[in-house]
């Protein structure tokens, strides 16, 4: 017999109370707002490129006066989502105390890491010869976006504040295609190519002046588990990348202990799961390529088709 709609309301009500772990129903005042902290990105994105988003452009006279509005605003936002994040401290004045710490280190923070996305453009500037303008890079290049916030979001990580970190990063993902976690460490002047399809784990280490094309992953090879079969939490999980590397399409590098080393190039479709020295250059052989000349075409016979 099919459930009416008031019996399907009952038994969808007995599961809010019967599976607890998917349950938070108090979320609003407890839990920080995926769509704060969307709105958070896209201002921190008009404080790093001023001028270059959706909003009006504005007068360098007026520039000072809009920027201290902007970070005022970004305060109050981000204040009251970090304090949600920290709810589980023992008080709030505690919980205060400490967003206002986070929040002040956050912000501090931002000039010297808008000094690194100019790296990062320069980067994509020199590396890509289709970039005609830094302008072109800034308003067109998913990459960017994803780099740019994965670094901000890197500095809330590195203070160990709950959930807000990985909001943002899955903010850039799902607008770029690209997931970087907000644990990765990057150097200067990185940069990803083209971009869609890029993951990057949460304890990859990549030095500076590293390339990398899309579909490219940096992952985790294996996961250990406790005596109860449960995945362990936490460890060295992704690959190193030092200096100048460049890794090409589709190749994927996993585990902790890999690590790729300086000036090496990584061809694609590349499968790893080892080192490489220095100065290497990593690539399969390739396939015997065969050129003949096309079969005449036949007509298909009625009701079918003919694949020749």
């Amino acid at each position: 017999m099919e459930l009416t709609a008031r019996d399907g309301v009952d038994e969808l009500l007995q599961t809010y109370s019967e599976t607890g772990g998917i349950n938070y129903l108090d979320a609003a005042a407890t839990l920080p707002s995926r769509l704060a902290i969307e709105a958070t990105c896209a201002e921190l994105m008009s404080l790093m490129f001023p001028g270059f988003r959706s909003e009006a452009l504005v007068n360098s006279a007026d520039l000072a006066d809009v920027t201290r509005s902007r970070m005022r605003n970004l305060h109050a936002r981000l204040k009251t989502e970090i304090c949600k994040s920290l709810g589980k401290l023992s008080s709030r004045e505690k919980v205060e105390e400490k967003a206002e710490e986070i929040l002040s280190s956050f912000l501090s923070q931002l000039p010297q890491l808008r000094k690194m996305l100019w790296t990062d453009i320069d980067a994509a500037y020199e590396g890509d010869p289709a970039a005609k303008s830094y302008e072109e890079i800034i308003l067109a290049y998913p990459a960017l976006e994803a780099i740019a916030i994965q670094r901000m979001a890197h500095l809330l990580y590195m203070r160990e504040l709950p959930l807000i970190p990985r909001i943002m990063t899955e903010w850039a993902h799902s607008r770029t295609g690209i997931d970087i976690h907000p644990g990765a460490q990057i150097g200067s002047y990185f940069f990803i190519d083209h971009g869609t399809g890029v993951v990057i784990g949460e304890t990859c280490e990549i030095g500076s002046r590293v390339k990398l094309y899309h579909g490219v992953t940096l992952g985790a090879r294996s996961f250990q588990k406790d005596e109860h079969g449960k995945i362990k939490k936490g460890g060295k999980r992704h690959p190193k990348v030092e200096d100048d590397v460049t890794i090409y399409p589709n190749s994927t590098i996993l585990g902790g202990e890999t690590v790729i080393g300086a000036r090496s190039t990584i061809g694609g479709n590349v499968f790893l799961v080892q080192s490489v020295p220095p100065d290497s250059l990593v690539y399969y052989e390739e396939k015997q390529l065969r050129i003949v000349p096309k079969r005449p075409r036949k007509e298909a016979e009625p009701g079918g088709a003919f694949f020749g």
